[in-house]
């Protein structure tokens, strides 16, 4: 069924005019290993390309790039959640780091009321995201971690291996992400003219309508529920 769908569905789902496009792209989940990768051109409201995937892998992202380019559209920049193995894909092409994604990352890490004052700080910089710029930002982050570099450092000893690891590392887990992810989270601000959004939010709200189209249909085998996903994308594409 996978392998049906990436031969008749793989190409842009309206007819659109060659252009220059800004692409949304993302990948969700109807069950464990349903799922559907979309790019969207947001400011069109259209969905250009879609392709059934069983995991979100760089290789479906690489062949709707390419699908869309044979095809004559040149992607200007794209908006991504920052999953590993992505950014490759757009070598050469603006990124924007998704913000709503970034802020979940850490809020992972440090729950949504930490009770360490390291981690309230570090939230408290990452809250800033949509309402600052990439000099502010960064200084910052720099600020923070000069201030608790030595409690990052801070070791426990496992007393039954001997072996040591990270007292914090979720609190350094979060900090890694912003410190790696800082380049890409502000390319909106780097381009005004073309008018990147700096969240995923328009395709997870595509999303979120199709998954309560889809789940009244409950107890459908995943190729039945797909072709339905197939035929709401084909009549529901803003």
């Amino acid at each position: 069924m996978q392998r049906k769908l990436g031969e008749d569905e793989s190409r842009p789902v309206v007819k659109l005019s060659k252009q220059a496009l800004v692409i949304v792209a993302d990948t969700t989940f109807f069950s464990r290993a349903n799922g559907l990768t979309v790019f969207r051109a947001p400011h069109l409201k259209k969905n250009v390309w879609w392709q059934a995937t069983i995991q979100e892998r760089a290789e479906v992202y690489l062949k709707g790039k390419t699908h869309l380019e044979q095809n004559g559209f040149a992607i200007q920049a794209v908006v991504l959640d920052g999953r590993r193995g992505m950014r490759g894909v757009f070598a050469g092409i603006p990124i924007q780091m998704c913000h709503f994604h970034q802020k979940q990352i850490v809020k992972r890490r440090l729950t949504t009321r930490p009770k360490i004052e390291a981690s309230r700080e570090l939230k408290t910089v990452t809250d800033t995201l949509p309402k600052t710029n990439e000099p502010t930002f960064a200084a910052n982050l720099s600020a923070w971690h000069e201030k608790w570099k030595d409690f990052l450092k801070q070791k426990t000893t496992d007393l039954n291996t001997g072996r040591w690891f990270y007292t914090h590392k979720r609190v350094r887990a979060a900090y890694r992400s912003l410190k790696t992810n800082l380049p890409y989270l502000f390319t909106y601000q780097k381009y005004p003219e073309l008018n990147i959004p700096n969240t995923t939010n328009s395709l997870d709200g595509f999303f979120n309508r199709l998954k309560s189209l889809v789940f009244v249909h409950r107890g459908l085998k995943p190729s039945r529920r797909m072709k339905i996903i197939v035929e709401i994308l084909k009549g529901r594409n803003d």
